[in-house]
């Protein structure tokens, strides 16, 4: 059997297709959503404390990121409708911003007693100084991990440094748990977690350079 024999039989039937638009594939589901919800309020579903509720930080913050998670994941959706495009790379956005919401409903639960309250949780002078001790306490771990890059020969660069930077940020961590004063969670989860975070961006961003070969 021919090649061409081949590719006529296999092409054979075959109809051309039309170019996705995304623009009218996004338009036709907002115009679905929009109507369902048109269709929700007039029927008389909304909650009949819906002025109260506006008051809260809580309603807001529940309408807001669902909102913006339905859109983002709904735009991932339809870009995926083009089988050019991945929707892997959206779909690790749209985790990004889901964990953004839950922290930003767990920061209105723990302002519960008024932001004034938080503030003082929170002591920002001490936490300054904790996060610089943490980072300066991470500097001995990140130059020993970037002489191991040094010395190796990672293939992904960047995936190795990203783990050498939160390897290092913990361990700084771990070693400042012994002399910190303060054991309020909160306190400790917004301190840690900037101290660590920076510890990692910076190894994420300086071992390569270290490591390059």
């Amino acid at each position: 059997m021919s090649s061409d024999f081949l590719i006529d039989r296999l092409t054979q039937g075959l109809k051309p297709v039309h170019r996705r638009r995304p623009l009218v594939d996004g338009a036709i589901l907002a115009s679905v959503a929009i109507v369902e919800l048109v269709l929700f309020l007039a029927f008389g579903f909304m909650r009949p404390d819906m002025p109260k509720a506006m008051d809260m930080p809580s309603f807001w913050w529940k309408l807001i990121s669902l909102g913006l998670i339905a859109l983002a994941s709904g735009a991932v959706a339809v870009l995926s409708l083009d089988p050019t495009r991945s929707p892997r790379r959206g779909l690790r956005w749209t985790v990004g911003l889901i964990v953004l919401s839950l922290a930003a409903g767990w920061m209105i639960d723990a302002a519960h007693d008024g932001f004034g309250a938080l503030l003082t949780r929170l002591d920002w002078q001490h936490g300054v100084q904790c996060f610089a001790k943490m980072v300066v306490l991470s500097i001995p771990a990140v130059i020993g991990l970037g002489v191991l890059m040094r010395r190796g020969a990672p293939t992904d660069r960047a995936g190795t440094a990203l783990a050498s930077g939160l390897a290092a940020a913990a361990w700084g961590a771990f070693v400042f748990v012994f002399a910190c004063p303060f054991d309020d969670p909160f306190y400790v989860a917004v301190w840690y977690s900037l101290g660590c975070g920076a510890v990692t961006l910076l190894g994420r961003l300086l071992l390569p350079r270290i490591a390059r070969w």
